[in-house]
């Protein structure tokens, strides 16, 4: 009796089948993009934390209670809701509300030693800015929703007092109706025709004299 032989594959058939499934993943499939705070660390110092007054610190602390997200802002209970408004004493605000406490107590000017602040100088809020520190408390069970938000909040006092000490000061030094964001972005544009050399000085005085003091904690 004869042998049969075995059918052969058909492997051209199946490399176009792979191919073609291969483009179809590639086409259909949506990759995940994260999202998150732009945000540049500073270097590891081993050194003594320095020694910060109580009337130095603005402390946000967030939490989740029954469901909802609560802030307390120098140990004044607020609660966001779903439309991240505030309740504060019974009355509903917006979250911009953090925004201007936090520009009042980082411009506050205590001790008379800022020239450029318009703060009230209360004697018992930060002495300037170069003291200031925001000081963010958040439990692990926080909504990432709501701590972005605080988070953008707080970011958005500084670029406050930035914006305005960029306008104030850039038009003798020849770059005039331009705030600190838009310094930063003309910076960066290689179509700029102006002294960028000049600008990015200019960049950094305003970031010394309103620096990013912004420290974290996770509980």
């Amino acid at each position: 009796m004869a042998k049969r032989s075995a059918p052969q594959v058909n492997a051209g058939s199946m490399a176009d089948i792979a191919f073609l499934l291969l483009i179809f993943f590639l086409v259909t499939t949506t990759i995940e993009k994260d999202t998150g705070i732009n945000r540049k660390l500073p270097p590891m110092e081993v050194t003594d934390p320095p020694k910060v007054k109580q009337k130095n610190i603005f402390t946000v602390q967030m939490r989740r209670t029954n469901g909802k997200d609560e802030l307390l802002v120098e140990n004044d209970y607020m609660d966001i809701d779903s439309k991240l408004k505030m309740t504060i004493e019974g009355r509903v605000v917006t979250v911009s509300k953090l925004t201007s406490d936090a520009v009042k107590f980082l411009d506050n000017n205590g001790d008379g030693s800022c020239k450029y602040c318009n703060g009230k100088k209360d004697p018992n809020s930060s002495d300037n800015p170069n003291k200031a520190i925001i000081y963010l408390e958040n439990r692990r069970e926080t909504s990432y929703g709501a701590y972005i938000t605080v988070q953008n909040e707080l970011l958005q006092a500084y670029n406050i007092l930035r914006n305005k000490r960029a306008l104030s000061i850039g038009p003798s030094n020849g770059f005039s109706n331009m705030n600190f964001l838009q310094m930063k972005l003309n910076y960066k544009d290689p179509r700029f025709e102006g002294d960028k050399e000049k600008l990015k000085k200019l960049i950094d005085q305003i970031k010394i004299e309103y620096p990013l003091k912004l420290s974290e904690i996770s509980k």
